[in-house]
């Protein structure tokens, strides 16, 4: 029966085939399953492991699966962030002939968690917070590139840590649908009802399960993501009049939207009444400003609050460095030969799982700022090192999902449907470290 299995990717492994896909995927046996937090799903969602990677597998309708796949293939091209697409594997069959539902693979996103995992016992109100401010920043972004979601709520998305902050990943894109005009007003007001609705009903059902803090208003919540979207939706989108001698608001508006992730694409300026008013209209590219700059000197690829706080530890490093001429690219070198890289080689490799590695630099210089304010003076780094390690890390939960090794991909000649071109640009760059 495995004939009949047809796979659809950019880039099959081989190992797919080695999964028992004629077996129902609410009765695969323990040994293929990994054990991970998941959010609550309609469909049948099992983890399982594929070449040294962790896999995510939903079993649902052969359309929905194909379409699915295309659009979050689509939605990876435009940088957005959203789970990595494996494959599509249809014409499924048990061991008596009888059809089983096709399957979506997508790649588990590393260090990431549903909502409900983020505390074991109490979602506290600072932490939801957090969520729907990067849930904003996410409807935002797709919004910003004509993307419709359709299902906008918590379950549907994934969260890593950002720097104190939570980055937003969508996770199922089965209702999403792109508008190559942009979205109109209404579609975009419409999505912002489903999340309000969504998230109002999730934090209740955990307000209901006692898993949500008695202070915390799961409506006035809700509310929030309204608020802060309309709020980045203006900065990002709204003309601003001033008078002409107020020009540096120009540079203020570039270094908020900057701020927020977002590089200009381009500004319109036109003056006014005589030339005594400014209007400006500034048209953004995607969000990811610091993300890309940082990976254009280093080449570590991050979220994006944590690329601002390397690029400010940089920025400082490279200002001692100032006298000798260094251009940036010579001390972005120098900075992670000598300083990042060290401080995470420090790190006791027990403890490296428990925290992405930018993840840690960051929690290590908020640390070393907390101890020498204690102390009245400078702490010297590597003793800051030391006691983040044992204070702090070591108390943490390991929050990475496998330690093996990514492997490379192997291409098939046959039953295999779909672009040949791979999406492979999530290689494990902690390797090098």
């Amino acid at each position: 029966m495995r004939n009949a299995l047809n796979i659809t990717a950019a880039k099959v492994d081989s190992a797919l085939l080695d999964l028992p896909w004629d077996v129902p995927l609410s009765e695969w046996p323990d040994d293929q399953i990994v054990a991970l937090p998941k959010g609550l799903s309609r469909h049948t969602v099992r983890f399982s492991r594929l070449s040294g990677r962790v896999i995510a597998i939903k079993e649902t309708v052969d359309d929905i699966a194909h379409r699915e796949y295309s659009v979050l293939r689509q939605l990876r091209k435009l940088e957005a962030p959203v789970v990595v697409p494996v494959a599509v594997l249809s014409g499924r069959v048990d061991k008596n002939g009888d059809p089983l539902p096709s399957v979506l693979v997508t790649r588990h996103l590393k260090y990431s968690m549903p909502y409900r995992a983020v505390f074991s016992q109490t979602l506290k109100t600072d932490t939801a917070t957090r969520f729907i401010d990067a849930l904003a920043l996410l409807l935002v972004r797709l919004h910003n590139i004509g993307f419709f979601w359709g299902d906008v709520s918590l379950s549907n998305t994934l969260f890593r840590r950002d720097a104190g902050a939570f980055a937003a990943y969508l996770v199922d894109a089965e209702t999403g649908q792109f508008f190559p005009g942009g979205l109109s007003d209404g579609n975009r007001e419409n999505d912002l009802e489903i999340a309000r609705i969504n998230i109002a009903g999730e934090l209740m059902d955990l307000a209901s399960g006692s898993r949500l803090d008695e202070e915390t208003d799961p409506l006035a919540i809700s509310e929030r993501i309204v608020s802060q979207y309309r709020q980045l939706w203006n900065e990002i989108h709204g003309t601003e009049r001033f008078s002409a001698d107020e020009r540096w608001r120009i540079r203020e508006r570039v270094q908020r939207l900057n701020d927020l992730g977002f590089d200009i694409d381009e500004m319109s300026i036109r003056t006014e009444d005589n030339g005594d008013v400014v209007r400006i209209h500034p048209k953004v590219v995607d969000g990811g400003h610091h993300r890309r700059r940082l990976i254009r000197l280093t080449g570590l690829d991050v979220e994006e609050n944590q690329a601002r706080r390397l690029l400010n530890d940089f920025d400082e490093f490279r200002a001692s460095f100032s006298e000798m001429g260094m251009d940036e690219e010579q001390a972005a070198h120098q900075w992670l030969a000598t300083r990042y890289e060290p401080i995470i080689a420090s790190i006791p490799r027990e403890l490296r799982g428990k925290r992405e590695p930018a993840e840690i630099f960051h929690e290590i210089m908020e640390h070393r700022w907390y101890m020498s304010e204690k102390s009245g003076h400078n702490v010297p780094l590597m003793d800051a090192v030391r006691a983040y390690t044992r204070d702090i890390l070591s108390g943490h939960r390991n929050e990475e999902a496998l330690l093996a090794p990514p492997t490379e991909s192997i291409t098939l000649p046959i039953n295999v449907v779909g672009s040949q071109l791979a999406d492979d640009d999530d290689e494990d760059w902690r390797a090098k470290i």
